[in-house]
């Protein structure tokens, strides 16, 4: 017999466990980089046996919410540790294989108003302020990737280029330490383009010749869209790669 749909789906407690650790991340009561009480210790808060505690962060580790550090404790996941991947939001890589992290140049920044799109996928509404900013990836001195990012205005109130370019890491890193929005996770659509006049004088290519377009929205928790990007990505010398288990 099927089950009705006004039956409420039974979840493991671990899982609800979890459930109540991101909402703890989310507050930022222990913030990026910081470490989180121990298994001993959540187990005691919740009123739960420690291995269903050890499956919630082992859970959360999966999510790249977490990082386990053996003999250390577990620690919230930041953009800016050395340990992070770099290449986790980066799938452009050389096709000789090498790997190589590309240098950011932040073009411009300047606010308006959400497009009917943009505000779709950020959950906006339409004419509500956003803050647009224009960069380009260099690799080895060569332009191959030139962004356009739509940000919430709300999220973001004071970001300015100069304050970008004042910070010594990544764009993410910038908006978790700068704004306290933690990117977690993305969805991207891909399709060819042609370069138009703009795209080939920042990627240094002629009008018209094939580019690769990324079309990302990034999440925060809560699965809040917090980011729209498309890149535009010459590949000259490079190509999109990624991982599927």
């Amino acid at each position: 017999m099927s089950q009705s749909p006004s039956t409420p789906a039974f979840r493991p407690l671990y899982l609800q466990i979890k459930g109540l650790l991101e909402k703890s991340l989310e507050a930022r009561e222990w913030r990026p980089g910081e470490a989180i009480p121990s298994e001993i210790e959540l187990a005691s808060r919740f009123g739960v046996a420690q291995g269903t505690v050890r499956k919630a962060i082992e859970a959360l580790a999966a999510d790249n919410l977490v990082v386990r550090r053996q003999g250390k404790g577990t620690y919230v996941a930041t953009h800016t540790e050395e340990q992070t991947p770099q290449f986790r939001f980066l799938h452009i890589r050389r096709n000789d294989g090498e790997a190589e992290y590309p240098a950011s140049r932040l073009l411009d920044v300047r606010r308006a108003k959400a497009s009917i799109e943009a505000a779709r996928l950020l959950d906006l509404k339409a004419g509500e302020a956003v803050i647009l900013l224009r960069r380009v990836l260099e690799y080895a001195g060569t332009p191959t990737i030139f962004d356009e990012i739509t940000l919430p205005a709300a999220l973001f109130r004071g970001l300015t280029k100069a304050k970008y370019d004042a910070y010594h890491g990544s764009m993410y890193g910038f908006f978790e330490t700068q704004f306290g929005v933690r990117m977690l996770k993305a969805q991207e659509k891909l399709r060819a383009v042609a370069a138009d006049a703009t795209a080939a004088a920042m990627l240094r290519v002629a009008i018209g010749t094939p580019l690769l377009a990324v079309d990302r929205v990034t999440f925060t928790y809560g699965d809040r869209p917090v980011e729209l990007r498309r890149g535009l990505c010459s590949t000259r010398h490079h190509h999109y790669a990624n991982e599927l288990q």
